[in-house]
């Protein structure tokens, strides 16, 4: 069966058949159907082409059946729509209108503002790798604002308070290294940032534990399992 012509909807339904979890991209749908090869597929590819116009009525008292069969097996293994509401929640943040437009206001405030460059970052190639720093010393060209030279940072640059500290799409980030750290997070205002120096086995663990709880992962990246991953 091509699942790649397929809708995501209609993805997530033939999941739900199988009792499969439907968070993740596409692609991580369409894997999961393929590594789960299902008798389902084949139940909806023999029943379709066999619909005969004699027993009517037998047929649809069986197809009664699968539907209530279906409900019951929803109610057993959980509430999967539910559960996809909380996947889908983590997406964007619950914002009130005050802070819809603080956040608008500090990115049009963030196309006006210069790129604060470290001084004599024209000279040396590698400082202009490196961020910006205050310029110093008695004859420093940058510190005494002479003419065509990089902008310092100031006061007068800075952004809209309601909106600082908080990132792009609204969430307030937390800083975590292992799995444990994710509890107590609210999945509606507060979003996840993975430590730099966490290893592809903690952070495997940590988007599991993510996609549970249905948090946002600011960082998330595919990791290659490699050896015991």
């Amino acid at each position: 069966m091509a699942y790649e012509n397929l809708t995501v909807a209609e993805l997530k339904e033939l999941l739900r058949e199988r009792g499969l979890p439907v968070s993740g991209k596409k692609a991580d749908l369409i894997a999961r159907l393929s590594e789960d090869k299902g008798p389902t597929d084949e139940a909806h590819e023999e029943i379709t082409p066999e619909e005969p116009q004699d027993d009517d009525m037998g047929e649809e008292s069986s197809d009664e059946g699968e539907d209530y069969e279906e409900e019951g097996d929803f109610e057993e293994e959980g509430d999967f729509e539910e559960w996809d509401e909380l996947h889908t929640a983590r997406q964007k943040p619950v914002l009130d209108d005050s802070t819809k437009s603080a956040l608008k206001m500090r990115s049009e405030q963030s196309k006006k503002q210069p790129k604060f460059r470290r001084q004599e970052w024209f000279r040396y190639r590698r400082l202009s790798k490196t961020g910006y720093r205050k310029p110093k010393g008695d004859d420093s060209s940058m510190r005494k604002n002479r003419k065509y030279r990089s902008p310092m940072a100031r006061v007068g640059y800075g952004k809209v308070a309601a909106a600082r500290g908080l990132h792009p799409s609204g969430f307030e980030e937390v800083l975590v290294h292992k799995a444990d750290q994710l509890d107590g997070i609210d999945p509606e205002k507060q979003a996840v940032r993975i430590g730099s120096s966490v290893g592809n086995r903690k952070r495997s663990r940590i988007h599991e534990r993510a996609d549970e709880l249905g948090l946002r992962v600011l960082n998330r990246r595919q990791i290659d399992k490699r050896g015991d991953l």
